[in-house]
């Protein structure tokens, strides 16, 4: 009887997981589609400043680019932060990109600029906040 209810748990538990993690992703996705939207008007608005004389904005260089790393760096310190320590697994796994060549790639950048910028460490072949 006890093993039932807890296998039954376990089920419910990773059904929820998997429904979060699913809307997880298409919250990110709507949001990618939405920053794609803003980056066309954005260019839209410029060539409307050329051509009422005003300077144009420079569009964005990498150099600029470079907060969205850093909010995956951030999403990754709190992560750590909020455990007693994550494997590399552990940390895709809460993000919802387990399976995603890109997203895990870049955590794993992420992660070792992390871990050379001593914000973090690895024990026990898990990283925690230093």
């Amino acid at each position: 009887m006890q093993g039932t209810v807890l296998a039954e748990t376990e089920a419910f538990i990773a059904k929820q997981r998997e429904a979060l993690l699913n809307e997880r992703q298409e919250m990110v996705n709507r949001q990618r589609a939405l920053q794609a939207q803003l980056d066309e008007l954005d260019g839209m608005l410029a060539k409307f400043d050329v051509f009422e004389g005003k300077a144009a904005q420079q569009a964005p260089t990498r150099r600029n680019r470079s907060g969205q790393r850093g909010s995956r760096r951030e999403e990754l310190l709190r992560i750590i932060n909020q455990s007693h320590g994550l494997s590399r697994g552990e940390i895709l796994d809460k993000m919802g990109l387990k399976g995603n060549k890109s997203g895990e790639m870049s955590v794993s950048n992420a992660l070792t600029a992390l871990t050379k910028s001593k914000q973090v460490t690895r024990r026990d072949r898990k990283y925690v906040a230093s």
